[in-house]
């Protein structure tokens, strides 16, 4: 296969294919959380259960970049990502059929089983296609997909529920990925590793910085997704603001930060990598204690600023996997990394903070879970491979 060595012209384009398909995916992953409120007030439960729905999503997600992990590489990373792409599609054709609430959880379980199969295959595809020299641009680039998402859904969903209902949306989408799925499959050159996964598994798990990154990245995930998924809960439940204005306050404050994951790609190749991460985590923590403690009046502020710096983690984090893991190890290691990360803190965090919500406040989780981000920065330093 042809290896790009700047980011101008088919490379960059490539790139930006890349890009789009991870936005969508992401969307999809994060679009209970604008609607969550009506999602609970039309199937008439409580803030738990509503935020039950992201163990299911994470734990559909887990099980599948593990199994990414495992067996992309074998069975080619072109065709995992179709494969993510296809059944995606078909999800979300399906979701809006879904009367009962506890068959959400089995639609959010698949859902998170085929958006998990794609970041597994593509941080490796996107190793493969670039020079190393520029893994730490191509990688952010790629990754402020996510953040345009968490900026955008929000957005998204307010738009469409002009128009549909938020059942009808799921359906927008389904359309979208089975046109990605067939240019996809014209764009791109298959990439496989021949390694036998059972051999790469046994080493890896032996490896002291996977478990150390494993932790860092549940708290990552925990403070940005996690709380992303119950702040429109927060705004109108507790903090009585309407949908509206919650979901503008929630879009608006992620504005800032895909600005942030594009400037940590040049960052990120100029400067030390685990300084940088050190910082994100620090202030992402700072930021999140805020956010449980200011009045209404400064709600957006905080949370535009601590959107601003967790937003960061994302693309370190990634680039700090790709540098500490060798080629026949880093599609494995994403998985298991990521897949601990979305289980617990993509999943179980906002699930323990709609608990929180229940039995105290909101307020409370997200001090506590500020203070552990900055107990978690900690371990950063033991992480040799970026000395």
């Amino acid at each position: 296969m042809e290896r790009y060595f700047n980011l101008r012209g088919r490379a960059l384009l490539f790139l930006l294919f890349l890009w789009f398909i991870w936005f969508v995916n992401f969307s999809i992953r994060i679009l209970f959380a604008p609607i969550l409120p009506l999602v609970e007030d039309e199937f008439m439960v409580n803030h738990a259960q509503a935020s039950s729905i992201f163990i299911f999503l994470s734990a559909g997600y887990g099980v599948a970049v593990i199994v990414s992990g495992l067996f992309s590489g074998k069975f080619g990373y072109k065709k995992s990502i179709v494969f993510s792409l296809i059944l995606l599609s078909l999800v979300a054709f399906l979701i809006p059929f879904v009367h009962k609430f506890f068959l959400l959880y089995l639609f959010a379980f698949v859902l998170g089983f085929s958006v998990g199969f794609y970041l597994p295959s593509a941080i490796p595809l996107i190793t493969e296609y670039y020079s190393e020299k520029n893994w730490g641009k191509a990688i952010a680039i790629h990754d402020t997909g996510a953040s345009t998402a968490i900026f955008a859904t929000p957005f998204v969903a307010l738009f469409f529920l002009h128009f549909l209902p938020w059942r009808g949306i799921f359906v927008v989408f389904g359309f979208i990925y089975l046109a990605c799925a067939i240019i996809f499959c014209f764009v791109s050159t298959e990439v496989k590793i021949t390694n036998p996964p059972k051999a790469v598994f046994s080493d890896l798990i032996k490896i002291r910085s996977l478990w150390l990154m494993c932790i860092i990245w549940i708290f990552g995930a925990g403070v940005n997704l996690g709380i992303y998924s119950i702040i429109p809960l927060y705004l109108t439940k507790e903090l009585q603001l309407n949908i509206g204005y919650a979901n503008t306050i929630l879009g608006v404050s992620r504005l800032g930060a895909v600005a942030v994951a594009i400037a940590c790609g040049f960052l990120i190749d100029r400067f030390n990598l685990r300084k940088i991460m050190i910082f994100v985590m620090i202030i992402t923590s700072l930021f999140t204690v805020l956010m449980g403690l200011v009045s209404v009046k400064y709600i957006g502020a905080v949370l535009f600023l601590q959107a601003f710096f967790v937003t960061a983690f994302f693309p370190v984090g990634l680039v700090a996997i790709a540098k500490t893991f060798n080629r026949e190890m880093r599609s494995l290691a994403t998985g298991i990394i990521l897949a601990l990360a979305i289980a617990f803190g993509g999943g179980i965090i906002p699930y323990l903070l709609g608990v929180s919500g229940d039995m105290v406040s909101f307020r409370l989780g997200i001090t506590i879970l500020g203070i552990f981000v900055g107990l978690a920065s900690t371990l950063v330093f033991h992480l040799k491979e970026l000395e």
